[in-house]
């Protein structure tokens, strides 16, 4: 069982690895991670999909006393989406959504942990062609 620390982790401020290379297990479980394509037509579907944890195997639990209560994906700074999971009823913690931007963007994702606070991974840029 990993010692946490209260450098680990904020329940109060937005939690953001910035050392990619050397992630400790709360970020691992934690960071929600953005597939979507590098390039989209502007106004038109593209799936973006969002995975909370999982890596190097590392899952977030999903129990009655601790589980991802929510997932929310931004363009910017505008709020595209909010899903919201019930704990011991989702299985793992993946998100697929269908969006349209008007122009090129930074999509960011967060996520709320019942016990850990929230968690915002890697912004990931789609460009507008």
């Amino acid at each position: 069982m990993e010692i946490l620390s209260t450098e680990d982790f904020s329940l109060t401020k937005l939690n953001k690895p910035t050392d990619w290379n050397n992630l400790n297990v709360m970020a691992k479980k934690h960071t929600p991670i953005i597939e979507a394509p590098e390039t989209v037509k502007a106004d038109t579907p593209f799936a973006v999909k969002i995975k909370v944890g999982g890596i190097d195997g590392v899952e977030h639990p999903n129990t009655v006393s601790h589980w991802i209560n929510w997932v929310a994906l931004y363009a910017g700074e505008r709020l595209i989406a909010r899903i919201e999971f019930g704990s011991e009823l989702s299985n793992g913690y993946v998100v697929t959504l269908h969006v349209t931007v008007k122009e090129s963007t930074n999509l960011r994702a967060q996520e709320f942990c019942n016990l850990h606070g929230v968690w915002e991974g890697k912004a990931k840029p789609v460009k507008v062609q």
